[in-house]
């Protein structure tokens, strides 16, 4: 008998599940008094101790985290079954998923291959490992994750016709055409010459941009009013995940204009909207961001690009670093200090700085601007650079609402969608890593039988299904939150770390089963390897992203 003809077993598991993210909810909740006593000093939170306990903080936003993954793999479940569309596939990736967290919550989580946090870490022990483990959680563990149901899983992925995504995503009908049509723009213009592409270090063809500009992808969500589509950003997830499944490169084109219309509907005065937004959302114009320099990184307070004005002009000094796809850019959103008087984010400021667009020969023909390519092991098709700016002319009425020390601040409304963007891409990467991975383990054969007869082969596929989709469900959630209004940096920035973590590990795991072969670079499971280890350092190092997570609880 089969788990879906088992009616108790199926209508069980999101029970089981949500009261495995209750019982982690409490969890957490005796976590932050813990961690909060290791890093207070006269009753407030000490930048000093902060530091001195940082595996208790970061491991206070993984455990966190782990919590908010259980939570919404628990809604989805509830909320698939109330549309009758949790069938024997949902219930057991999501089970699968949810019993392997569960247990490391109790055992502990890994923040990366060598540091696992545990519940002594953050300074509880027995007890509270006790109180977690209730009868339900230890169900959920001792009866989900099986090498039944992991075999089951990867039994019916092999029946898909070469599709490895398991279970109903959770969106709805418009959703996923949506998806459909991005898959099959994915599957026909960009899987079969992204490793080439990469390969060669090539650009992304102008070609594809022109198609993804018919597609609407540059102008889908700012408002119809500016000539977009007006969609939320649970449509940018689903267009940011298929096109990051065919490339990530491809995937990101996207980042960059969302960047820029969200800087100006957020920022920008009556005319830059105008000027702007219908030129972003039509492709016509390709924005690039200019913010990070030479040994900030995250530090943006310490930025010193100048940007000094000389009556209707502002001239630009200074170096840039990072900066993505700028060549063939024509507007640049600069993140520059006005006030060299106003020390950390007070003297920053935005501009919309256009340019010309180069090339490889001459990838700067603008005066006062240089740069030189920044060679990358992955993330290629837009290319990286350092930028020089000597003098660069930008007018008075490009500065981002022409009222100076706003940078920052403008800036900082963008990174809830960035990051939800990100962990977006991060899904995409992880489903290419499965696609990859599924379809080598049932055609390669050795001793006799396809390895994916192997147990330690089609654990890996399973465990790689089940975390995309905690992965997905914790980022959907996110932009849905967005999309309410409501605010949710929290849960984007969850949602970035998981998702970053679940890309590497399933590229990794996918190389592993492809062998020896998996090391050649003719096999594109190389390329998704080096992609995926972009996700969890830009958009945010994730031992950033698990700080700004812990601040937020503890505050």
């Amino acid at each position: 008998m089969s788990l879906a003809e088992n009616t108790d077993f199926t209508a069980a598991t999101p029970d089981l599940i949500k009261a495995a993210a209750d019982a982690a909810h409490d969890l957490v909740a005796a976590a932050k008094v813990s961690v909060r006593a290791m890093v207070s000093a006269d009753g407030k939170l000490s930048p000093e101790l902060l530091e001195r306990h940082q595996r208790a903080t970061h491991g206070l936003a993984w455990f966190a985290t782990y919590e908010n993954a259980l939570r919404q793999l628990a809604d989805y479940g509830e909320r698939m079954s109330g549309e009758g569309r949790f069938g024997e596939t949902e219930d057991l990736v999501t089970g699968i998923a949810a019993a392997e967290y569960a247990a490391q919550i109790a055992g502990g989580i890994p923040m990366s291959q060598v540091e696992i946090v545990r519940l002594e870490d953050l300074g509880l022990g027995e007890a509270e490992r006790a109180a977690f483990l209730t009868d339900a959680v230890k169900e959920l563990i001792a009866t989900r994750n099986t090498p039944d149901t992991r075999a089951a899983l990867v039994e019916r992925m092999t029946q898909q016709d070469g599709s490895s995504t398991v279970g109903d995503a959770g969106v709805d009908e418009m959703m996923e055409q949506i998806r459909t049509e991005m898959r099959r723009f994915g599957d026909q213009e960009v899987t079969p010459h992204a490793h080439e592409w990469h390969l060669a270090n090539a650009y992304i063809p102008m070609e594809i941009i022109e198609k993804m500009s018919e597609l609407g992808v540059f102008g889908l969500t700012i408002p119809e009013e500016f000539g977009g589509l007006g969609l939320g950003k649970e449509a940018m997830c689903v267009v940011s995940e298929e096109l990051s499944r065919a490339y990530i490169g491809v995937g990101s084109l996207g980042t960059r204009s969302e960047i820029a219309a969200e800087l100006i509907l957020g920022g920008g005065t009556d005319a830059q909207k105008n000027d702007y937004l219908p030129r972003i959302a039509s492709g016509e114009i390709i924005p690039t961001a200019v913010f990070t320099e030479p040994n900030t990184g995250s530090d943006l307070a310490s930025l010193k690009t100048r940007a000094v004005r000389e009556g209707d002009t502002y001239r630009l000094t200074g170096q840039k670093t990072w900066i993505t796809h700028p060549v063939r850019a024509d507007l640049m959103t600069v993140l520059a200090r006005t006030n060299p008087d106003e020390k950390g984010y007070r003297g920053l400021s935005m501009f919309l700085a256009e340019k010309p667009r180069g090339d490889d020969d001459n990838p700067f023909p603008a005066d006062g601007m240089t740069g030189g390519e920044i060679e990358v092991l992955g993330y290629r098709g837009m290319k990286e650079f350092d930028i020089s700016f000597d003098g660069f002319e930008v007018p008075a009425s490009n500065l981002l609402g022409e009222e100076e020390g706003q940078g920052f601040k403008q800036l900082m409304q963008t990174f809830e969608s960035a990051r939800i963007q990100t962990a977006a891409r991060a899904i995409g990467v992880a489903q290419a890593a499965l696609d990859l991975g599924m379809r080598y383990a049932t055609e390669r054969t050795q001793f006799g039988k396809a390895i994916v007869a192997f147990p330690r082969i089609s654990d890996k596929l399973a465990m790689m299904a089940a975390e995309i989709m905690a992965a997905r469900q914790l980022t959907y959630f996110s932009a849905r939150e967005k999309d309410e209004g409501r605010r949710c940096d929290l849960e984007a920035g969850m949602a970035k770390l998981l998702g970053a973590r679940v890309a590497w590990a399933n590229a990794d795991n996918a190389l592993q089963i492809h062998g020896g072969n998996g090391f050649a670079l003719e096999y594109p499971v190389s390329r998704v390897l080096c992609d995926a280890r972009i996700l969890n350092i830009f958009e945010g190092a994730a031992e950033i992203q698990a700080q700004v997570i812990a601040r937020r609880l503890l505050d």
